[in-house]
């Protein structure tokens, strides 16, 4: 092992990471809620300041993909729909199998400029959440409650809220509705039986209703619907403690530009629709397991430098006074201090690895594992 893979894998590097990530993000929430006036001001300024405040946050986590482990991203897609990516606004329909499927979505915003703006239909509970949900708050991300009757009317004013947003976003949609895992995947076939859908391999049944009112609410907003199914070479699984490490892995993603007005404006019309493009996702997914690439060209974007340097300033701006902490700790030589310091890192250290182990599969969401044929999508 050569010494910058025994850096990477180290536990303190970990750590100096997680502190960095942790401390600007409550940084970049402080300035988050300086910006409230502004909004009385100018709700269009204020709305272009905290997309660049949250790309601070949600570029660190690109960084440490991409320059940290090294991990590749390819997109696979149709170059004539290529010139379109991050000139419109768009709903990106994502496939959910893999623990860092959202790094890679945030990861393919940033190639094409729009981290800063990009949306997500995320559950309420997260908006109480400091760093990630206080910043995506800010950002007017669409939360909901899962709960249909509840989420109808307060979702679709959120979407409308985003007609005469000031700058390009995409807006992105798991449709599944939670990560995929045997149990899942089981109980949502018995529904697809009960319902006479054809069933997916490699997909959880889609939920119509949301897709239903994102499109609705969108259009006239939003030019077109990106259907993303994303894999990773060798059947590699991998994981937000594996990135960490500086693991490299290469991720595969598949892309296709859907016009908005080829979707049904109908309920029950846009609900086939939708089921119709699952099954065409598992046929990609069949494709790239049998031949190892999507039936596409390669039209990559490359890496741009500012989530990298974005990390950087971070980096020298909160370590050089933790550098002079910790000077200072060693050169008073007092044990109770130094037993402190010691026991406040690793409670530090144990409440990263928790949070990182909330992206772990087995810990995921239990949302869809009480399901029953009887549940109406």
């Amino acid at each position: 092992m050569s010494l910058l893979e025994r850096l990477k894998s180290h536990f303190l590097s970990h750590l100096i990471i997680c502190y960095v990530f942790l401390f600007s993000g409550l940084i970049v929430n402080l300035l988050q809620f300086c910006t409230l006036p502004l909004w009385l001001v100018s709700k269009q300024l204020a709305r272009k300041v905290n997309c660049r405040l949250a790309y601070c946050v949600s570029s660190q986590m690109v960084a440490v993909l991409e320059w940290w482990s090294g991990t590749e991203c390819s997109l696979y897609t149709d170059p004539k729909s290529y010139p379109l990516y991050g000139n419109e606004n768009a709903i990106v329909v994502l496939n959910h199998n893999f623990e860092i499927d959202f790094l890679c979505g945030w990861t393919f915003c940033e190639r094409f400029g729009v981290l800063g703006s990009s949306k997500v239909l995320a559950k309420k509970e997260l908006a109480y959440v400091p760093i990630i949900g206080w910043m995506w708050y800010f950002l007017e991300i669409v939360f909901c409650k899962r709960k249909w009757e509840e989420d109808r009317k307060t979702v679709a004013q959120s979407l409308q809220n985003l007609q005469d947003y000031p700058e390009k976003f995409w807006f992105l949609l798991y449709c599944e509705g939670t990560r995929f895992t045997p149990q899942k995947h089981e109980i949502s076939m018995q529904v697809a039986e009960s319902k006479g859908l054809p069933k997916l391999k490699y997909h959880l049944l889609p939920r119509t209703k949301g897709f239903w009112i994102t499109v609705q609410n969108l259009r006239g907003t939003v030019a077109a619907v990106y259907d993303s199914t994303l894999n990773f070479r060798n059947n590699e699984m991998p994981t937000l403690l594996g990135i960490l490490k500086g693991k490299k892995y290469h991720a595969d993603l598949y892309v296709r530009r859907i016009p908005l007005e080829l979707i049904p404006e109908d309920e029950a019309e846009c609900a086939a629709w939708l089921h119709k493009l699952y099954q065409e996702k598992d046929s990609f997914q069949e494709h790239y397991i049998q031949t190892g690439c999507f039936p596409s060209p390669i039209v990559s974007p490359p890496c741009r430098p500012w989530a990298l340097i974005n990390w950087l300033f971070w980096s020298c701006l909160l370590l050089y006074p933790l550098g002079l902490l910790l000077v200072q700790l060693i050169s008073s030589g007092s044990m109770l201090t130094i037993v402190a310091s010691v026991t406040l890192c690793t409670a530090g250290s144990l409440a990263v690895r928790w949070m990182i182990g909330q992206t772990e599969i087995n810990k995921g969401s239990s949302y869809g594992n009480k399901e029953t044929p009887r549940n109406k999508n």
